[in-house]
């Protein structure tokens, strides 16, 4: 089944993935943005998220064989992965078995919360993070954002992120900046969440990231939205999707395998059922 409007161009199935990007024709995405399950017990509506380890890379592999069959050859696939600090070798060992279908570009970090240190001295505290009680962790702050392409030598467009330069001597002193106060922001991206109110109501997902990351991952791939073909595999509660409606990306496809996920997306861009 797949949810649209005539007025957006977004396409919304319910099913598995896998059997759903076999439906698209090959080198037919020029973005992909998407979250997995981790493995690592989160309690999802429907889904097992405490498989084997050997049976999840292996099912991660399928998909991701699929998602390289359909992603155009000068596309992006940014693959946002996260761990608990019991399990720090997850995203890693997610990204070495994807080695042999892509290459890691770049990797950013997700940074959720942060501390930094004024000027004057002071500390100032960002963003926010979810406590745990343990005489071993510290809070885990951040995940990680991995930009796989099928070559490694996928153009970006660095300052699409750009941040004014601190000290404004460096405007004249590197020349790749053509005189201007911008500067590649770098691989450290803090986008936090926003404060909600009820999670059941406005966040009724237990593992979402921002639409502004997806934004993000949109802006520095660095083509003109209304060329794109977008692709979230599993979309969850539609973040991606609100990224791509916001750049005005021309096609989004996004797959969910959970109908409540499902519903609640339809929900928020008022979108009614038909036959796929």
């Amino acid at each position: 089944m797949t949810y649209r409007t005539d007025l957006e161009p977004i396409q919304l199935h319910h099913g598995d993935c896998i059997q759903g990007m076999r439906q698209l024709p090959a080198d037919s995405v020029d973005l992909a943005v998407t979250s997995p399950p981790y493995n690592l017990g989160v309690d999802y509506a429907e889904y097992d998220d405490g498989e084997d380890r050997d049976a999840y890379l292996k099912w991660s592999l399928d998909w991701a064989a699929e998602l390289k069959r359909i992603l155009k050859p000068d596309g992006s696939f940014f693959l946002n992965v996260g761990a608990s600090p019991s399990n720090p070798l997850l995203p890693h060992q997610l990204a070495l078995a994807f080695s042999d279908l892509f290459v890691l570009q770049n990797t950013f970090h997700w940074i959720k919360s942060i501390t930094v240190e004024t000027r004057d001295g002071q500390q100032v505290s960002a963003g926010h993070f979810k406590p745990i009680n343990s005489h071993r962790y510290v809070n885990d702050c951040h995940e990680y954002l991995f930009h796989l392409t099928k070559d490694g030598d996928v153009k970006i467009d660095r300052l699409a992120l750009g941040v004014p330069y601190q000290d404004k001597t460096n405007i004249a002193r590197w020349g790749h900046n053509e005189g201007k106060d911008l500067r590649c922001r770098g691989n450290n991206w803090f986008v936090p969440y926003k404060t909600i109110v009820s999670r059941d109501k406005d966040r009724p997902h237990p593992a979402t990231f921002p639409a502004k990351l997806a934004e993000w991952c949109i802006k520095i791939h660095g083509r003109p939205p209304e060329s794109m073909t977008m692709l979230d595999p599993f979309l969850g509660i539609g973040h991606a999707a609100v990224a791509a409606q916001n750049l005005g990306i021309a096609q989004f496809v996004g797959f969910e395998i959970d109908e409540t996920y499902l519903a609640h997306v339809c929900e928020e861009f008022g979108l009614e059922p038909a036959m796929f």
